[in-house]
């Protein structure tokens, strides 16, 4: 398939599954668009056509055409100088035939814009009753904070051994961490664990978490006991990184008992603890791993893809599970 198809698939996978709804995603890229037409000449000069059709700023095309032939992808969590390094030596010396390199983690312009999809997160706590303003208010905190520490990096340095590589590169970021959330929210509803025992045993018949128990980083309980009751469960796997550290208290007040995330600070692990939440972590690598697969799986509907696992990521189609 092309790589502006596979893109665009990966999107469209991101949507259907986004927590806000897709129909309140389309509004938003009908704002864009009417935004498009009133910039400034300096405002076009960071603004990107993508912007029409892909919400995801933390999602793009970094290097390549995007007509290029895609059949073979190499694929990973991290996508780095060095693995863009070790493509590049597949195909010299193995003749890999790898037409694309795969990052679930942003790089580039992706990497810089991580900020703007934080702003998901107010949606997804006022869903599970966090007054709206508490929400946004904290978060907008958080948000420039996580700007501010991103702002100095070096976004473009692995994007930079793709281009000279000849290589086309992409990042599909929050799009995958959308379709694990809505998985495990489906999951949870279906199955219903009563206690933490269940929800870890629930979480270990997925194969990612599974082969990640086999990896000594399977899920684990980090605050609360096997025994605790699940009660309401807050599904933390979107939103471009961590929220806000300080919002723990309005989860417990607004009836939630257990978060289920990727991962955590200790400074929110604290807070948690304070608000007497249980919190289980499903597991960061196994948790992207998951939600690549799923993506990929929409992705691959229609042209099977060959793949190139690295980087911790391992390919398990719908048909394995």
């Amino acid at each position: 398939m092309k790589l502006d198809t596979f893109y665009r698939r990966a999107v469209a996978a991101g949507i259907a599954r986004d927590p806000r709804g897709a129909e309140a995603v389309r509004k938003l890229l009908d704002e864009e668009r009417e935004r498009s037409k009133t910039l400034e000449a300096d405002e076009r000069e960071s603004w990107q056509e993508d912007r029409l059709f892909n919400p995801y700023a933390d999602t793009r095309i970094l290097a390549g055409d995007p007509s290029t032939e895609v059949r073979k992808v190499i694929a990973g969590i991290d996508m780095d100088a060095a693995e863009i390094l070790l493509a590049h030596t597949l195909n010299r010396d193995r003749g890999a035939g790898i037409d694309l390199v795969l990052a679930h983690h942003p790089q580039g312009v992706a990497l810089a814009q991580l900020p703007e999809v934080m702003r998901v997160q107010a949606d997804m706590l006022a869903a599970v009753g966090v007054t709206v303003s508490v929400a946004e208010q904290l978060l907008d905190k958080r948000m420039d904070e996580v700007g501010r520490r991103v702002l100095p990096g070096n976004h473009g340095r692995a994007v930079d051994a793709a281009r000279l590589l000849g290589l086309p590169m992409m990042c599909v970021h929050t799009p995958a961490d959308n379709c694990v959330g809505a998985f495990l929210e489906d999951l949870f509803a279906r199955e219903k664990p009563a206690r933490l025992k269940d929800l870890l045993a629930l979480l270990k018949t997925v194969p990612e978490y599974r082969a990640a128990v086999r990896r000594m980083a399977g899920p684990r309980i980090v605050s609360g006991s096997e025994t605790g009751r699940c009660g309401r469960i807050s599904i933390e796997m979107t939103g471009g990184t961590e929220g806000a550290k300080s919002i723990y208290e309005s989860y417990a007040a607004s009836g939630v008992s257990t978060i289920v995330g990727m991962h955590i600070s200790e400074e929110a692990l604290e807070n948690a603890k304070k608000a007497h939440l249980n919190v289980v972590l499903a597991g960061h690598i196994s948790s992207d791993t998951l939600g690549l697969n799923l993506l990929l799986d929409e992705v691959e509907k229609e042209e099977r893809l060959e793949f190139v696992e690295v980087s911790g990521f391992v390919r398990t189609r719908a048909a394995e599970r």
